[in-house]
């Protein structure tokens, strides 16, 4: 575990260190993805949630595509993603997914949503259509799922899994201790008790989970938290820095830098996890694609 002398700084807005500024790349591949998106009238989490990682992967030809439109019904103060009215499914929406992963050549598809406390199985339904077109279109492609709580609703989970994705992520987020702050309308047992079922309905579902570092949790947290993944059947992680979307948003506590996600690494892996990605930059769905493989290797 890294050391506990990395005590916690009071919140800040000064400028982010050195580490987490990067050249953006360049490239015709950014605008070709840009754009063959916005034809086919898809959301993507990349653009919805400002990730700072837009630019590589779309460059890269990926993206994590966004369903179910681009409003949640929940209004958690660490996300970009707008909050508000959410608007009504579209059933031509997971076959305009596959179309468009197939068009980007994709070879691994990564499909989230927003929450949609408004709909009675949260969209479980949804996603299973759009992992069955994804397979309809691309024999062979493999799918990886983030899913919302779906407030902890069996059947709703039970038909995402049932669906097979090869993949099934539900994020944790942060530490139990700062749920209410964090996460409002989430809890982390229901968060936990939702990758157990998973594995209850399916043994060999591989399942995935993430935390962002830098919110005021401490090292024992981490770790305690950690343990309860692991005994939830979880096994990939992945780690990164929480930043501030916008001036409305939690300030950042601490900024984690890269040797102490290296050191976070290697104590996930030592206490049992497959495979794990730390770093500042890292995102759940960040290189979904080689993580799976870690495990798909191993």
């Amino acid at each position: 575990m890294p050391s506990k002398t990395s005590n916690q700084q009071p919140a800040t807005r000064n400028p982010k260190p050195r580490w987490l500024k990067r050249k953006l790349p360049a490239g015709p591949e950014y605008e070709r993805v840009r754009s063959l998106l916005k034809k086919s009238g898809l959301h993507t989490v990349c653009q919805e949630a400002k990730c700072p990682n837009i630019w590589e992967c779309f460059s890269q030809r990926t993206s994590t595509f966004l369903i179910m439109g681009p409003c949640c019904t929940r209004n958690c103060r660490f996300c970009a993603v707008v909050h508000g009215p959410p608007v009504p499914l579209d059933p031509e929406e997971p076959v305009r997914v596959a179309e468009a992963a197939q068009s980007m050549g994709l070879s691994y598809v990564v499909i989230t949503s927003v929450t949609r406390d408004d709909l009675h199985d949260g969209g479980a339904g949804h996603f299973a259509e759009t992992i069955k077109e994804i397979r309809k279109i691309m024999p062979g492609t493999f799918v990886e799922v983030l899913i919302p709580d779906f407030k902890g609703d069996f059947n709703a989970l039970q038909t995402v899994v049932k669906a097979q994705p090869d993949v099934l992520n539900h994020n944790l987020e942060t530490v139990p201790r700062l749920y209410p702050s964090v996460r409002p309308g989430a809890l982390s047992h229901r968060s936990l008790d939702l990758l157990k079922q998973a594995k209850q309905i399916d043994p060999t579902i591989l399942t995935k989970s993430g935390l962002m570092l830098g919110l005021g949790e401490t090292p024992e947290e981490i770790e305690k938290t950690l343990k309860n993944l692991l005994d939830s059947g979880c096994s990939i992680l992945t780690l990164g820095q929480y930043l501030q979307p916008t001036k409305e948003h939690l300030l950042v506590e601490r900024y984690i830098p890269p040797e102490e996600f290296d050191c976070w690494k290697e104590t996930a892996l030592e206490m049992g996890f497959s495979a794990v990605a730390g770093g500042p930059f890292v995102r759940s769905s960040y290189h979904a694609k080689e993580l799976y493989q870690e495990v798909a290797a191993g």
